[in-house]
């Protein structure tokens, strides 16, 4: 029994092992200004850190993670060609009713799990800067969760600081980070369907996605620290003054919508007679799709509209109720 106990402690030890390297590794590479490919290796290092933690775990409350069927009284354990087990994948550790991870921590993880299948078969570029925010937040994640589940010891912030940058951010550059039309159709398609899955608190909760506010600062008088970033919690008089006065990127993408849902929205409104030709028939004279007016976007070659074309098409179906009830 003694022998078995260390054997178990031992691999369990090897799986949280190379669980903080392959998490190191992914941020180190990230944060490397020699290398171009960026997000692809984070994420695939990510993924593989997440599942052998998630491993870990699952080890240490002594919960099966092999995949196999119940044959009778015994299970029959699914294996590779060369007889090796089939672990679970990180979907399927997410999945099970025993993970110890909170939802929306864990919805983090699962846009990221769909961004790879997205991106393991083809060539990306350009998804970086659109990307960040999300990595930033797996990381934090993943140091919480290994210490919250193994131990402050095991840790990794006391390896890891705030990367130098030989550039700033203007506004030309924020107003690009804003256009998830510079991304690739598919990335650009998958992120806003993905975003859009989940709720507003969800996608503003800095376990899905963390964001940080960079405004140029000067210290009031000698002697003060310097810091890179200073963190000002949100709920202060300060961080109230910076959101009105010095916001330069809006990390939410506004709620979109399909002709389709526009239609529906009108339908459950009790506007019964009011259809896609109406619709469709609407936009067209106002010219609508123009961009310039501000009532939706084109991503992947796919026009999205956004709340205020809503508003629009509703005060249009009140100007006509005798039309449309």
């Amino acid at each position: 029994m003694a022998k078995r106990s260390r054997k178990i402690w031992s691999i369990k030890t090897e799986l949280l092992t190379k669980s903080r390297e392959a998490m190191l590794c992914a941020v180190q590479i990230f944060n490397n200004p020699n290398i171009i490919f960026k997000s692809e290796s984070f994420i695939v290092l990510a993924n593989i850190s997440w599942t052998y933690l998630l491993h870990a775990y699952y080890r240490d409350n002594k919960i099966d993670y092999r995949y196999y069927e119940q044959k009778a009284q015994r299970k029959k354990f699914d294996k590779t060609k060369r007889g090796a087990f089939k672990y679970w994948e990180l979907e399927k550790c997410l999945n099970d009713k025993k993970c110890p991870i909170d939802k929306i921590p864990k919805a983090n993880l699962l846009f990221l799990i769909g961004l790879r299948h997205e991106i393991e078969h083809q060539m990306t570029t350009r998804i970086d800067d659109f990307l960040s925010a999300r990595f930033q937040a797996c990381c934090l994640n993943y140091n919480h969760y290994v210490k919250k589940l193994f131990g402050d010891e095991f840790g990794i912030d006391k390896h890891l600081s705030f990367s130098l940058q030989f550039s700033s951010i203007s506004d030309f550059h924020a107003k690009q980070l804003n256009e998830f039309s510079e991304l690739p159709q598919n990335i650009g398609s998958y992120i806003n369907d993905f975003d859009n899955s989940v709720s507003d608190d969800e996608f503003n909760n800095p376990q899905y996605s963390y964001r940080v506010l960079y405004v140029p600062k000067t210290a009031n008088r000698k002697g003060q620290a310097d810091k890179v970033i200073e963190f000002i919690p949100a709920n202060t008089p300060e961080a109230e003054g910076l959101n009105k006065e010095y916001v330069l990127i809006k990390d939410r993408e506004k709620p979109k919508y399909l002709p389709k849902q526009v239609v529906d929205k009108m339908k459950s409104k009790g506007y019964k007679k009011f259809g896609m030709q109406r619709h469709t028939e609407f936009w067209q004279s106002l010219n609508a799709k123009d961009e310039a007016n501000g009532f939706g976007v084109k991503v992947a070659n796919t026009w999205y509209w956004y709340e205020n074309w809503l508003q629009e098409v509703e005060n249009y179906c009140k100007q006509n109720e005798n039309v449309f009830k």
